[in-house]
């Protein structure tokens, strides 16, 4: 039995039975005993046992990202990065180098445009401006939401595009409404109208772009993650395979509950896996749905208009007998299901056809849950529902969702502290790549509620977390949202000794001081697997 004492640190539990404590000693993979530096070398410091000095940083429970996407996250990489374009301008030029150095016919794919950062106006790239810059090669470019992209004539000629064809149910092909042509812009499922069109990487290149996904995130502090991948990686048993060839095989170590998408259930059954099926660093998670789209675009759905466009609410993805079908259908598989619900529509919606069946095992969890009207709090606030929230899409989101949603509805919108308060079950994520994968920054939003750079006061300040509400919410909470909660989420005796260590004191700082605030290590099942 191996030991090993982590010792000289400032170490957080979350455990109340003790908060904070300078020493943990880990036997096989397991926290064995927590105290002070002098009690826990003397106990069980002998000849064989390895020590690693913590050099008086600060540590908490091993950081979770209860929803994201590494597959995605990893495809990124590989594509054509739009993030920091903030202009159309400069996104129209990084589009013109990148095929100025492309082959005729082969695709440009990018990631990360969001028109909300443009100065100076200019709107978005239209289909001419994208033909001009890229006339040769087809394209597809995702906005940071992925609810929205956009093509060139190439992409639609390629894809056969013509004014008649049929869209996928909750898609919308968005036409110039004077000359009835496409803009470029696809909403939603209409890009699976392209997609199938875009030649798909080889298996070697998907593991490596997960590879470097899992290690980022690692690097990043996380010591488990909830993702979602089956769209990205082409299917459930290839996507468990890729997971335990690197996890499991490699011994990457993270710890990843990997979620279904909803195309993707009969794999299950075909495969005989389930909610939980696999072991501690590779499991099956819920089924994932979605209900809506974003506020980016106005695919939210929500109950009343948008605020500054009363021609549209958005739009459900599914309609009603549908969710509810879906719902049934992994019913039947006794799963759980994640549903992406980040309208009040489409979260009342969402818990109408989760009321028409009894829970399961696992919990169902509601994700985003951005724009919550008071009525749907109390339905939230039971045992097997989570609410998957997302703490830095405030950052990302704010001010401009003000003028989308409106002063009446801001007020009931992003409401953490409300939510956790009426006893509704939180846990916390990334959403990576449409937002950061680090989660300091995560919690940096849930303490300050604001941006990086602001000076005021914070948006609905009364809704701000303490830091250990925050800690609380990557780590108890996300474990709670996979039935794990008596395995991780604390660091107490006979839990995994997964820790997560930084280079300021968290519960010193001030909360800005959070975006300089650096992990320095971070531990899974007693293993560093990860140091600055």
């Amino acid at each position: 039995m191996t030991t090993t004492i982590f010792t000289n640190g400032r170490i957080y539990t979350g455990d109340p039975q003790h908060l904070f404590v300078q020493a943990m000693v880990v036997k096989d993979g397991l926290v064995h005993d927590l105290g002070t530096d002098a009690d826990m070398t003397l106990q069980w410091g002998k000849s064989d046992t390895r020590i690693i000095d913590l050099q008086g940083c600060t540590a908490t429970p091993g950081l979770i990202d209860s929803h994201l996407h590494l597959g995605w996250l990893g495809l990124t990489f590989l594509q054509l990065d739009l993030t920091k374009a903030t202009s159309k301008d400069e996104m129209l030029y990084l589009i013109k180098q990148k095929a100025e150095q492309t082959p005729a016919n082969e695709w440009i794919q990018g990631f990360g445009w969001d028109e909300n950062l443009f100065v100076g106006g200019g709107g978005i790239p239209t289909l001419e401006e994208l033909d001009l810059v890229a006339p040769h090669c087809p394209i597809l470019l995702s906005r940071i939401c992925g609810h929205a992209n956009l093509v060139n004539s190439k992409a639609l000629e390629l894809s056969n595009y013509h004014p008649d064809m049929a869209v996928p149910a909750g898609g919308v092909i968005v036409h110039d409404p004077v000359t009835g042509k496409p803009t470029g812009m696809l909403l939603e499922t209409a890009s699976n109208l392209i997609t199938p069109h875009i030649p798909k990487p080889s298996y070697d290149s998907l593991k490596q772009a997960l590879r470097g996904s899992v290690r980022y995130a690692m690097e990043h502090g996380l010591t488990g993650a909830h993702t979602e991948d089956c769209r990205d990686l082409h299917g459930l048993a290839q996507t468990y395979r890729l997971y335990d060839e690197l996890i499991n095989g490699e011994e990457l170590a993270l710890r990843c509950n990997l979620l279904v998408y909803y195309p993707n259930m009969h794999e299950l059954r075909d495969l005989g896996m389930h909610a939980g099926y696999g072991n501690s660093h590779v499991n099956i998670g819920a089924v994932k749905i979605f209900a809506d789209g974003a506020l980016g675009r106005r695919t939210a759905y929500l109950g009343a208009p948008y605020a500054d466009d009363p021609t549209t609410s958005g739009y459900p993805v599914h309609e009603q007998e549908a969710l509810t079908e879906l719902v049934r259908q992994a019913r039947e598989l006794h799963m759980p299901i994640a549903v992406h619900t980040i309208g009040d529509k489409a979260l009342e919606m969402v818990l109408d056809s989760l009321d028409q069946f009894a829970p399961v095992a696992y919990r169902d969890r509601l994700i985003h849950t951005q724009i919550l009207r008071p009525d749907l709090l109390d339905r939230l606030a039971v045992p097997h529902r989570i609410a998957d929230i997302q703490p830095r899409f405030l950052a990302g989101d704010f001010p401009w969702v003000m003028d989308r949603v409106g002063e009446e509805r801001i007020q009931h919108s992003y409401v953490w502290k409300t939510m956790m308060e009426r006893g509704i079950i939180c846990a916390a994520g990334s959403d990576t790549p449409v937002e950061p994968i680090d989660p300091l920054l995560g919690i940096h939003a849930a303490v300050t509620r604001k941006a990086p750079g602001d000076t005021h006061g914070g948006y609905l300040p009364h809704e701000k977390l303490t830091m250990q509400e925050a800690i609380h919410l990557f780590t108890l909470g996300s474990a709670t949202v996979t039935n794990e909660d008596h395995l991780k989420g604390t660091l107490s005796r006979g839990k995994c000794a997964d820790m997560t260590v930084y280079s300021h004191d968290l519960f010193s700082i001030d909360p800005d001081e959070l975006l300089s605030t650096k992990v320095v290590m971070t531990v899974i099942g007693g293993q560093v697997s990860y140091s600055r």
